[in-house]
């Protein structure tokens, strides 16, 4: 009956856990600022975070991520590899790893996104890369 317990516990207690609920709209517009990340969550398979971008995000690239950017708000001009096109509110751009890519801010409000990386991603593996 203890182990029964303390299984149960545990289990509850994970349970709890993975029903953390975050709203992006608390999340700060920072229009002039730096880019802000918030870090939502991640365990040894994924990260997630909720960036808002007031200007640009520099060409870069991940050696052994692949990254979904899903946008909430704004518009932006990306580069992902040798394709440029717009991003606005409700797109989902897949980054597969070793891709360089960037964006940059060009709505009247910053562009405020979603990004899930795969494998668990601490950012060791930003490498910037210099514009073409």
């Amino acid at each position: 009956m203890r182990h029964f317990t303390m299984i149960l516990f545990a289990v509850v207690a994970y349970c709890g856990n993975s029903q953390t609920v975050i709203h992006t709209d608390s999340i700060p517009d920072n229009k002039i600022g730096s880019t802000v990340v918030k870090n939502l969550f991640n365990d040894s398979l994924i990260s997630s975070f909720c960036i808002v971008i007031p200007k640009e995000v520099k060409a870069h690239k991940h050696q052994h991520h692949c990254e979904h950017v899903l946008v909430l708000e704004g518009e932006g001009l990306m580069k992902l590899g040798e394709k440029e096109f717009y991003i606005r509110k409700g797109d989902l751009v897949f980054i597969p790893q070793n891709s360089v890519h960037s964006v940059t801010s060009t709505g009247d409000r910053a562009l405020k996104v979603l990004s899930f990386q795969a494998p668990f991603f601490d950012g060791s593996d930003r490498l910037y890369v210099p514009e073409k």
